[in-house]
């Protein structure tokens, strides 16, 4: 499974284009080399992924499934540098922000870092390019669109998420699916990525929703906000700043929290960083458990009702198949209990 990330980005573009490689290389985006797109659940025990992938590895795949399918210079350097804002676990700062709900209150920086960044502008002057051109990918409805579309972005971490918490997406699975992909035209007459086939639709759509259940379980919800708050005790100790969470990979800052802990194993933030480093298991109640961190959140429900070629024109899949429209409902309406909880260590 660590061939994964290799063998899928190759399947992505076939013919992937030279001048990637030197965005790439700029450590506005190497940087997210050190950050998972898996939101911190690769550092409990809590969660057992398959392997790491980083919002590096997802800012390239989004590019390279954007060029395949523009071929755009343009639309795909937006997608490449759509994530360049994001710190160190991902949407865990959201969670700290108090927005479990949008995930996207780090998004408003994201143009100032691509506009101010010197590096960057001196490639995109080379090529001719205007920052405003790729410093908001929204702009550009194959890369970014509005749930439950489908587009570069929502198409790309979804095959390496499935892979990673859930084995549900294999190499050879990922592949054939993909191929059913092309641009079509939605509602509002706007190009979108969805389906030639509707088998392959189907089996995109249900799986999509498979590992969006388990963002909604109490699991997950209890690891995002266990860590945000861990990085909010973590600036209250002195032991890490805003500035550092887009500076110090995730192994460092684990590794600075690791230290803290064995040295000072009475604190606050020691019990909820142990927590979080030792946990297997939830409890699942009604009420707040004593003795136990607890949380009672909704957050951000993702999913999508895709695009699917059919004789009579685009529909969306859950207009002509019961299957799919019944899971996208039962979905909205999922609710894990109330509360959840994890004993302290």
């Amino acid at each position: 499974m660590n061939t994964f990330k290799e063998e899928y980005h190759k399947k992505l573009c076939i013919e992937q284009p030279d001048f990637l490689k030197q965005y790439i290389s700029l450590p506005i985006l190497q940087r997210l080399g050190g950050v998972s797109l898996l939101c911190g659940t690769d550092w409990t025990p809590l969660f057992h992924n398959h392997f790491k992938y980083s919002r590096l590895d997802h800012s390239i795949g989004t590019a390279l499934i954007t060029w395949n399918f523009t071929h755009d210079k343009k639309q795909t350097i937006a997608s490449l540098l759509h994530d360049v804002s994001t710190p160190a676990f991902s949407h865990v700062s959201d969670f700290k922000n108090g927005d479990a709900l949008t995930q996207s209150s780090t998004e408003d920086i994201n143009a100032m870092m691509i506009d101010e960044d010197k590096e960057l502008q001196k490639f995109l002057l080379k090529d001719e390019i205007k920052s405003s051109e790729v410093n908001d990918y929204h702009i550009y409805p194959i890369c970014d669109n509005d749930m439950p579309g489908l587009s570069a972005d929502r198409l790309e971490y979804m095959y390496p998420s499935g892979a990673a918490l859930d084995n549900v997406w294999s190499i050879e699975d990922t592949v054939e699916n993909y191929s059913h992909i092309k641009v079509l035209k939605n509602e509002k007459g706007l190009p979108e990525l969805g389906f030639d086939n509707l088998n392959a639709c189907l089996k995109y759509t249900i799986k999509f929703i498979d590992i969006s259940l388990i963002l909604q379980h109490n699991e997950d919800k209890v690891a995002m906000q266990l860590m945000a708050d861990i990085l909010s005790e973590a600036e209250k100790e002195g032991l890490a700043s805003e500035k550092d969470f887009y500076q110090l990979s995730e192994k460092q800052l684990i590794d600075r929290f690791e230290y803290f802990k064995n040295s000072k194993p009475d604190s606050n933030f020691s019990k909820l960083f142990r927590t979080f480093r030792g946990m297997t298991e939830i409890i699942r109640s009604d009420h707040p458990v004593e003795n136990a961190y607890c949380i009672n959140l909704k957050v951000k429900q993702r999913y999508v009702n895709p695009l699917v070629e059919t004789p009579d024109g685009c529909k969306r899949i859950s207009t002509i198949n019961t299957e799919a429209k019944k899971y996208i409902e039962e979905f909205l309406a999922y609710n894990d209990s109330k509360y959840g909880c994890v004993e302290y260590l």
